[in-house]
This record gives C-alpha cells, sequence and structure tokens, in this order.
C-alpha cells in the first residue's frame, strides 16, 4: 500500500456561509494534511485522511476570524483540529462518484458524504514526481457539529458548502 501526500502549495480546503440571508462568505483552512492511502491504483480501495488546524480558518477578515476561533464557533483552544477519516469510495469509470467517511468538528463526529472527482495519474512535469488531483465537495450543517450553537441561521447559515481541491504524490 503507497501513501500519498497533499502538497500544500496546491491544496485548499474552503467553505461558503450566507450572512444574513444576503451574500456569501468565502473561508479556508491555511493548514490541511491529507493522505491518500491507496493499494495498487485501486481508488475504491483507497483510505483518504484529513486534519486540518482549527487556528488556521481565514475569512480574510481578522475579527471575523478571531470571532470564529472563539467558543462561539470552533474552540480552538478545545478543538485544535478537525478530521476527516473515509470509510468507503465510490468511483465510476469516469472517476466521478462519492466519498463516505467521520467528519469530526469541535470533538463530535458524523458521518458525511461529499461528491470526488478524480484526476488520472501523471508525472508533474515541474518536479517529475507521480501526482493526481482529488476535488471533493458537498454540504454539512455547522448545527450538527455545535458550531455557533447561539447563532441564528438567519445571520450564519446552518448550512455550509465545503470544497476541498487537492495535488497528492507518493510519500
Amino acid at each position: 500500500m503507497a501513501t500519498w501526500k497533499n502538497d500544500p502549495d496546491h491544496s485548499h480546503l474552503g467553505f461558503v456561509v450566507r450572512h444574513l440571508m444576503i451574500t456569501d462568505i468565502n473561508g479556508r483552512f491555511a493548514e490541511v494534511d491529507i493522505d491518500v492511502d491507496v493499494p495498487g491504483d485501486n481508488l475504491g480501495e483507497a483510505v483518504f485522511s484529513m486534519t486540518a488546524k482549527a487556528a488556521s480558518i481565514d475569512t480574510y477578515v481578522h475579527a471575523r476570524d478571531e470571532h470564529l476561533r472563539s467558543p462561539d464557533f470552533f474552540d480552538v483552544a478545545e478543538h485544535q483540529e478537525l478530521t476527516f477519516q473515509s470509510t468507503e469510495v465510490r468511483l465510476g469509470a469516469d472517476k466521478t462518484g462519492t466519498i463516505t467517511g467521520i467528519l469530526d468538528m469541535r470533538g463530535i463526529s458524523r458521518e458525511v458524504t461529499f461528491a470526488i472527482t478524480a484526476s488520472d495519474r501523471i508525472t508533474n512535469p515541474i518536479n517529475s514526481k507521480e501526482t493526481r488531483s482529488f476535488s471533493i465537495i458537498g454540504e454539512v450543517n455547522r448545527s450538527d457539529f455545535g458550531i455557533g450553537p447561539n447563532i441564528p441561521a438567519a445571520i450564519v447559515s446552518d448550512r455550509v458548502r465545503v470544497a476541498a481541491n487537492f495535488e497528492v504524490s507518493p510519500a
């Protein structure tokens, strides 16, 4: 089994929430590590592991980021990481499908399913490493994870759109 690790310079874990039912606010977690354990080239048997540092949340507004790090939302002093561990990957011949796993945020674990798209394996022309990429998109409800329990959905939507794009190469 080969372990593939993400290239931080070509990886992004982002999210979008609706503010005041008017506009979308984009954010990301700047510090993310992703491992993909792949037996041979069978992505259907791959295991994806993701860890994001909660304190690395970045919405491009410092005061908002500090509030998101507080006990009102992520409580990063007590819950330093967000994690995801896949339990099932289903990909069709077109390399699209679903990824299911356990997402843990703020000490609460829930099973989630996202859409996934995989690229072909290529030799990266810049570093000559074998490389592939993955795109994962979906939605979670922040209330399912105890994030912002006292913040009404009319102020910050309960539904959070999630998008992860990352390149991986063998470790």
